[in-house]
């Protein structure tokens, strides 16, 4: 027995002796990073942006590659079941690493395992209705819902999206009815938007904003405790009478279980260098977007709030498993 367990020990020492000296030259081959959305939307659009920066940063090539579907878990399990060795990363929305658990009743993984490596960016949740809407300002939009209950339809990125919860919860807190149509992502939610097959959506600024711009949809309102400067004259849904009502979506980078942490920490400081950098804050502005970054410890920290805040959206408004 105990040559045995001499003989585990020695093995276990070798392992970990040749697996630090992998990780103290990692990365020496390209990394690929899953994206749990389509091409096109707010996820993949910060994803490569930072991923550019990691390829300058680290010396080797950072492959982006979208896996969609079933609310981001194909890409999330895609990642949960890679080799946990730094070459496989998970970039999401928020669902597929907090509350699809309560979302979807047989998922091949479990979000409170991946190892948080950085918030990217964080945005706020503006409501975005097609151009011919008939309200034309927040409080007409809720008189409107409220005397045509089950009548207004309303756009998700997926089921557990940021969203199809912010909707739920102003059903909720407005005590409205409306039908929900999720969609497989953001670009073809707004193209339904845009062509008028679809009444509103709740949706981050960055791409809300280009539409109300360009005529092609308006925001009513914005999800936040006060008014965002690049839109002074848009109300705060609190202003049009929903009080304490905020709403804000974001994007991660997490690692496969496992992932050990020399290698975590140091993804987690060129993807922080990449976010603090001009280049990136100057994609950034432009998207009207907020860098977050912060250690893998306040990722988690930011993770494991945010599951319990959309949890109890979740529970109290009742939605189903699917």
């Amino acid at each position: 027995m105990r040559r045995a367990l001499a003989s585990v020990a020695i093995v276990a020492l070798l392992t970990a002796g040749a697996f630090a000296q992998d990780t103290a030259g990692y990365p020496n081959k390209p990394i690929k990073i899953i994206v749990s959305v389509p091409a096109g939307g707010g996820v993949d659009t910060v994803t490569r942006i930072v991923a550019e920066g990691m390829r300058q940063k680290l010396g080797q090539p950072v492959v982006v590659e979208n896996r969609a579907g079933a609310g981001g878990n194909i890409g999330a399990e895609s990642v949960f079941t890679s080799p946990p060795d730094g070459y496989t990363l998970l970039a999401s929305q928020p669902s597929p690493i907090t509350v699809n658990p309560l979302l979807y009743k047989n998922l091949a993984f479990d979000p409170t395992k991946f190892e948080p490596v950085a918030i990217m960016t964080k945005i706020a949740n503006v409501l975005l209705v097609r151009e011919n809407f008939p309200a034309k300002d927040a409080k007409e939009f809720i008189a409107y819902c409220k005397a045509n209950p089950g009548k207004v339809n309303y756009a998700s990125q997926g089921i557990g999206t940021t969203s199809h919860l912010t909707a739920a919860l102003f059903e909720k807190v407005t005590g409205t009815k409306l039908v929900h149509v999720p969609y497989k992502g953001t670009a073809p939610a707004l193209n339904d938007i845009v062509a008028g097959h679809v009444d509103i959506i709740f949706m981050e600024l960055a791409s809300a904003m280009r539409l109300h711009q360009g005529g092609k949809a308006r925001i009513l309102a914005v999800a936040t405790n006060k008014r965002i400067a690049n839109l002074p004259d848009v109300p705060t849904l609190e202003e049009a009478g929903v009080k304490n009502f905020e709403s804000g979506t974001w994007n991660a980078i997490s690692a496969p279980p496992g992932t050990p942490k020399p290698i975590v920490d140091k993804l987690n400081k060129t993807i922080d260098d990449v976010l603090q950098g001009p280049e990136a804050k100057a994609h950034f502005a432009t998207l009207d977007l907020t860098p977050a970054g912060g250690s893998p410890a306040d990722a988690a920290a930011f993770i494991k709030a945010e599951t319990k805040t959309w949890g109890e959206v979740i529970k109290e408004a009742q939605i189903p498993a699917h």
